[in-house]
């Protein structure tokens, strides 16, 4: 089976060789943009913190907070941005193909998305994912943790020709999303390890969280 980063790889060269070119270079310039904010990410929570409190509604109904998570050991919680990016449901999809290695290390999944509760279960369904999806209904947590982005608005006519209607999915017309990043948040709620990558085309390797999880 193909690394993470190879098909993440394979995809953006497709999406480059067929796009129009106006198109790629609003994206590129775009991805850009994101990677000269969080250069030098002060802001993002760092390792040895405590990972704050939450409450947030999941794709399932229901709410689920990090008290009761956290009761049951440790959690990997991982940022997307939506199910419109191919990237995000590729990441999501490698977790849940490592998910039965996971759990066995005694650590619940947990993805996480401004998507509202509908759309995060269309995300689940569609990827059949089978962790925990939840809705940081206009990125609360996620500027907690310092990873907000907003795009810029030359990216609006850019999801209409690729019919994302953002503000049905989100919620809201900001255009915000988190930058992908993943954190290993221990039974203490103290954040252990992080990554964090403004280059949405570049995501964890499940078999790295492993790594971290056996060195935890």
């Amino acid at each position: 089976m193909a690394t993470l980063a190879k098909q993440l790889e394979d995809v953006y060269t497709n999406f480059a060789t067929k796009a129009v070119g106006p198109v790629v270079e609003i994206i590129d310039s775009a991805r850009s943009e994101a990677e000269a904010k969080f250069a030098n990410p002060t802001n993002v929570i760092q390792v040895g913190a405590k990972f704050p409190s939450f409450t947030l509604p999941s794709a399932t109904g229901g709410q689920v907070s990090s008290i009761n998570l956290l009761a049951k050991g440790p959690v990997l919680i991982t940022f997307y941005r939506g199910n419109w990016c191919p990237f995000c449901n590729i990441a999501l999809r490698a977790l849940q193909q490592h998910l039965d290695e996971f759990h066995a290390r005694g650590v619940e999944l947990v993805a996480v998305s401004p998507e509202l509760p509908d759309s995060s279960l269309s995300t689940q369904e569609k990827n059949e994912l089978e962790f925990t999806v939840l809705s940081d209904l206009g990125n609360k947590l996620a500027r907690e943790l310092g990873i907000v982005w907003k795009q810029p608005d030359s990216m609006r006519p850019v999801f209409e020709k690729f019919g994302h209607d953002l503000k049905k999915q989100n919620g809201d017309d900001s255009l915000e999303v988190p930058i992908p990043a993943t954190f290993l948040v221990g039974e203490d709620g103290v954040v252990k390890n992080v990554y964090l990558e403004p280059d949405y085309r570049k995501r964890l390797e499940p078999t790295v969280a492993l790594e971290w999880i056996s060195k935890m």
